[in-house]
C-alpha cells in the first residue's frame, strides 16, 4: 500500500512510519515541523520514507507531485497537541487542527480519494470520564467548581445529590464533553472526517482516541509536551516534579509503540473499521503513580503541590474492548516496563535546522 502520514516526523507519527516501512509499505510524509514541537530537523527519520516539508493548511501542499498520487490510505496525525499555555493559543489550535483537517479532506475530495482515513483523536473529547453515584447510577459530572478547587476538593460531586462519584471505564458511545480548546478541536476533527465519509459512500474513517501516550522521541521542555516528558525532565535536572491537585487523577498510560501498532492495524486490516476506538491499556494509574515510576534511584521524591489547571479534568480512563474485538488491538507494553524504559529513552533531538517551507506567503 501507499500511505500518506501527516505529521509523520512527530513523536507518534515517526513510530507509525517505522512500523509501516517495516511491513514494506510505501510511506509519504507531510510535516511542517511546528516550532512548538521541533527545534530543528528531527534525528532518526526513517530513510525509506519520502518526506515533504510543507504545511497541510495550504492547498498547494497537496498539489506537490507524489503527495497524494495513488495513495491508498491516509493516516492523519498532524495536530497541535496538549493543553497549551493559555487561551491565547486558541487560533493556532483551531487553524492547525480544524483548518488543517478541512484542507486535507478537501484535497482528498478533489482527488476522488477512495481509501481509508485513520485519524489521531484523543480521550480529551470525553471531558470528565464516566462516573457512578451509589444512589443515582451513571451520572454526568459537571465542570468542577472553582471554589472547590481552591479549597483542595478535587473530586466532582454527583450533580443530583452532591454525593461521592466513583470513576468507571469510558466506552466509545459515552457522551462527549470537551473541556478545553484542544479537546474541542479534536472533536471537530472527528466530526469533519465523519462528514466526509457520509458524503463519500463506501469510505471509512477510524478515529483512534489516544489515551496518555509516552515513550522515546517525546519532545522535552515544552508546555505542549506530555506530562511524562515534563516529569522526566525534572528528574534529569535533579528537581522534584510538581504534581498538581493531590496526584490521584486517574489516566491510562499507553506506550507509543502500541499506539503506532493500533494505527497500522486500522490502516492495513482486511476489513476497514469505521467510527471511534479507545486506544488504551485498560489499566488506569494515577499521575502520582507515574511520577513515582519514573523516579530514578536517589532522585528527589515527587512533590504534590495541590493547585490545579483550569481545563484539566479529574479522571478519564477507558474500555479497550472495542479496539480488541474490531481492530485486533491489545496493548503489549506494561506500565512498569514502559516507564522503566522511558527513564533513559532518547527524547526528541535534532540533526540540523528546520527546512524552509514552501507557500509561506500564500
Amino acid at each position: 500500500m501507499k500511505i500518506l502520514v501527516t505529521g509523520g516526523a512527530g513523536f507518534i507519527g515517526s513510530f507509525i512510519v517505522d512500523q509501516l516501512v517495516e511491513l514494506n509499505h510505501e510511506v509519504v510524509v507531510v510535516d511542517d515541523l511546528d516550532p512548538a514541537a521541533h527545534d530543528g530537523l528531527p534525528a532518526g527519520l526513517n530513510a525509506s520514507a519520502t518526506y515533504h516539508w510543507a504545511d497541510i493548511r495550504r492547498r498547494a501542499t497537496f498539489e506537490i507531485p507524489g503527495v497524494l498520487d495513488d495513495v491508498d490510505a491516509v493516516c492523519h496525525q498532524a495536530a497541535k497537541v496538549g493543553l497549551g499555555v493559555d487561551f491565547a493559543d486558541v487560533e493556532e489550535y483551531v487553524t492547525r487542527n480544524e483548518g488543517g483537517t478541512a484542507v486535507l479532506l478537501r484535497a482528498l475530495h478533489d482527488r476522488n480519494f477512495g481509501g481509508r482515513i485513520v485519524l489521531a483523536s484523543s480521550m480529551v473529547v470525553y471531558g470528565e470520564g464516566r462516573y457512578r453515584c451509589a444512589d443515582h447510577g451513571v451520572m454526568r459530572a459537571g465542570p468542577r467548581a472553582l471554589d472547590d478547587l481552591e479549597h483542595g476538593s478535587f473530586e466532582p460531586p454527583c450533580p443530583r445529590c452532591g454525593g461521592e462519584l466513583v470513576g468507571e471505564s469510558v466506552p466509545e458511545d459515552h457522551w462527549l464533553d470537551p473541556r478545553n480548546v484542544y479537546a474541542t478541536t479534536k472533536l471537530a476533527q472527528e466530526g469533519l472526517c465523519q462528514a466526509y465519509v457520509r458524503e463519500h459512500p463506501g469510505l471509512s474513517c477510524t478515529a483512534l482516541r489516544y489515551h496518555n501516550v509516552y515513550g522515546p522521541r517525546m519532545p522535552r521542555d515544552t508546555p505542549y509536551a506530555g506530562v511524562a516528558s515534563i516529569f522526566r525532565s525534572a528528574y534529569e535536572n535533579n528537581v522534584a516534579p510538581q504534581v498538581f491537585e493531590d496526584g490521584g487523577q486517574l489516566r491510562d498510560f499507553v506506550h507509543v509503540t502500541d499506539i503506532a501498532r493500533c494505527n497500522v492495524l486500522a490502516l492495513t486490516n482486511d476489513k476497514p473499521a469505521n467510527g471511534a476506538f479507545n486506544v488504551c491499556t485498560g489499566v488506569p494509574k494515577t499521575i502520582l503513580d507515574m511520577a513515582n515510576a519514573l523516579r530514578p534511584d536517589g532522585a528527589p521524591q515527587p512533590e504534590v503541590v495541590g493547585g490545579y489547571r483550569l481545563g484539566d479534568i479529574r479522571h478519564v480512563f477507558a474500555s479497550p474492548e472495542r479496539a480488541k474485538s474490531e481492530l485486533g488491538f491489545t496493548a503489549k507494553v506494561a506500565f512498569e516496563d514502559g516507564m522503566n524504559e522511558f527513564r533513559t529513552a532518547p527524547l526528541r533531538s535534532s540533526v540540523g535546522p528546520r527546512p524552509a517551507l514552501p507557500f509561506r506567503d500564500e
